[in-house]
């Protein structure tokens, strides 16, 4: 294990968690991209992934609670088969999709729990399980390959549903929320978490991804997470 200016190389996997960085550092992607299978930039700052092209063989990437929204924009990476989302700044979901189904073709696992372009009824209490599965029939359909979204596996039913009905189940954005009295806009870091209570500290980082192995390693993080074939 090595440990440079906050990152931590683990074999082919690299954390890089809790700096409070608004960009992917240059150096990352210089002293890790042509190694890294599996990066980790949760709890950071991130409003875009400039910098991520020099990652270019990464087969998982963990993204959790940063400021991503939906300007997101990732390069191509064709070997990427985990994307973790969970709690940024999403609210509009088709564009996203298109994004994905285009620069990540191997794409079959994915989590997007805690962004408003993922209703459920922890997020909104609007929302019940028929808006949650509507989302996920849409979302199947736009993305054929995945085998798990968020913390569910897919089913059979699932896809056929999404084969016949998908296009027609498209979450409509909803209106922007209006800024608080003082002018801004609360915190994102004070809104919801799909992780437990007592996971949300960077000291108890854990996945929300079906089944997990956890890895240990980092001052920051505790349970990096993996999804594999073997495991299903």
């Amino acid at each position: 294990m090595a440990e440079r200016a906050g990152a931590v190389l683990h074999g082919t996997q690299v954390s890089y968690i809790g700096q409070e960085c608004m960009q992917i550092p240059e150096s990352l992607g210089r002293n890790y991209g042509h190694v890294a299978k599996r990066l980790d930039l949760s709890f950071n700052l991130l409003r875009s992934l400039e910098g991520l092209e020099a990652f270019c063989g990464l087969e998982e990437l963990i993204l959790d609670n940063n400021l991503l929204g939906n300007d997101l924009r990732l390069p191509r990476l064709p070997h990427l088969h985990t994307l973790m989302l969970n709690k940024n700044q999403i609210t509009e979901l088709e564009g996203l999709l298109d994004h994905l189904a285009e620069e990540t073709p191997s794409l079959e696992y994915l989590s997007l729990l805690g962004n408003t372009a993922c209703p459920n009824e922890l997020s909104s209490k609007d929302k019940d399980e028929g808006d949650y599965q509507r989302y996920r029939y849409f979302v199947l359909h736009k993305l054929t390959n995945l085998k798990f979204l968020d913390s569910r596996k897919v089913s059979p039913k699932e896809r056929e549903e999404a084969a016949l009905r998908g296009a027609f189940m498209k979450v409509v954005k909803p209106p922007d929320s209006k800024p608080s009295s003082d002018g801004a806009s609360s915190s994102p870091q004070g809104q919801y978490t799909p992780l437990p209570s007592g996971s949300r500290d960077l000291t108890n980082h854990r996945g929300v991804l079906g089944k997990c192995r956890y890895v240990y390693y980092g001052k920051h993080s505790e349970g990096n997470r993996f999804i594999r074939d073997d495991q299903l």
